[in-house]
């Protein structure tokens, strides 16, 4: 009885722990935002009153410019460190990106700034910029999604209004076709050059790196399992990857392969789709997604095998290295010249 009673006493003081814990760290993480803001507003506006010091002496505070040596100096005796060359400039070049003090967010930190800031084109800054608020990315994300180019992967697949609405709203998931990219970057596998690897050892990379594969996916993704089993007149056939997409509500299936996609791996796939449209789907479920991926495809035999198909299902590349961003670059300006015309 003493013992249970003991036990019994503990418990109020054990949430009282985790009350007052939980107190501190929204405490500690509202601290760190009010922080951030501060220090945002603070260095958007010794940007602009560098622009606005050069604007009346007609000097340009270039990186490593004369007037930006003098600031460090003087800089650097009387308030200390902080005031590198680098940072002066980088704290110019944010003011000359936001003008306008009202559309930074409370959301990014100065290191995210910094990254956005480095991007040259107005508009994949401001998906950047919309991305990262959407879907929380911390800066290590964001510098993932602009090297692997994911603005111009998914523009290319847009018309010229798709692109601006890009830039202007970020990538809003509302139909199907919002979730798909072409190519799929897998460079955080990290598989050498010239390596050969099995279609289990590439699904098992996956999975051992599932987090960033969720992050190439894009938001709304929760993992179900892998190598799901579908039985069908005694004969088992299994779905590589399975996921359950929470905003479309729906199953996503993926299915890798190591070369081209063949219209044997179409059928297949319309099959397991047909499946779980009628066994797994839930009542309030929309229907299954499919999507296979391979390192090739031909664009004429995919469309004539999809002919005739109801079911949601796609065909995308995926790369396991980083694209060439200047040939994506060129191409979405060829994209959009075209429009003009």
């Amino acid at each position: 009885m003493t013992n249970k009673s003991s036990v019994a006493s503990k418990q109020p003081y054990i949430h009282l722990i985790s009350a007052i814990g939980h107190i501190l760290e929204e405490g500690r993480r509202k601290a760190l935002q009010f922080v951030n803001r501060i220090l945002v507003k603070t260095y958007w506006e010794i940007g602009k009153q560098i622009v606005e010091f050069e604007q009346q002496g007609g000097e340009k505070a270039e990186y490593g410019s004369r007037l930006l040596e003098r600031l460090t100096q003087d800089l650097k005796t009387k308030y200390g460190r902080g005031f590198n060359i680098r940072n002066l400039y980088l704290m110019r070049q944010f003011y000359l990106s936001y003008k306008n003090l009202q559309t930074l967010s409370a959301e990014l930190s100065w290191s995210h700034y910094i990254e956005l800031i480095g991007i040259e084109d107005d508009l994949a800054r401001r998906f950047y910029e919309k991305q990262c608020v959407h879907e929380g990315w911390s800066v290590r994300e964001l510098k993932r999604q602009i090297n692997t180019a994911l603005f111009h992967r998914i523009a290319l697949s847009k018309d010229k209004k798709g692109v601006l609405n890009l830039a202007q709203k970020g990538q809003l998931v509302e139909t199907t076709k919002d979730i798909l990219k072409d190519p799929y970057i897998f460079e955080f596998l990290q598989i050498p050059e010239g390596y050969r690897c099995s279609e289990k050892e590439l699904e098992q990379k996956i999975i051992n790196n599932l987090q960033m594969f969720l992050l190439e996916l894009g938001k709304g993704f929760t993992f179900v399992g892998r190598q799901h089993r579908i039985t069908l007149d005694n004969i088992h056939f299994y779905v590589d990857l399975v996921f359950y997409h929470r905003i479309l509500k729906c199953f996503v299936l993926i299915d890798l392969k190591l070369g081209k996609v063949t219209h044997q791996d179409i059928g297949q796939m319309n099959m397991y789709l047909s499946y779980f449209k009628k066994e797994e789907s839930g009542q309030d479920d929309n229907h299954p997604i499919g999507i296979i991926l391979g390192t090739e495809k031909d664009t004429f035999s995919i469309e004539y095998a999809l002919g005739g198909i109801t079911n949601q299902l796609f065909v995308s590349k995926y790369k396991l290295y980083l694209p060439d961003k200047k040939a994506l670059q060129q191409q979405l300006q060829n994209l959009l010249e075209q429009e003009k015309s």
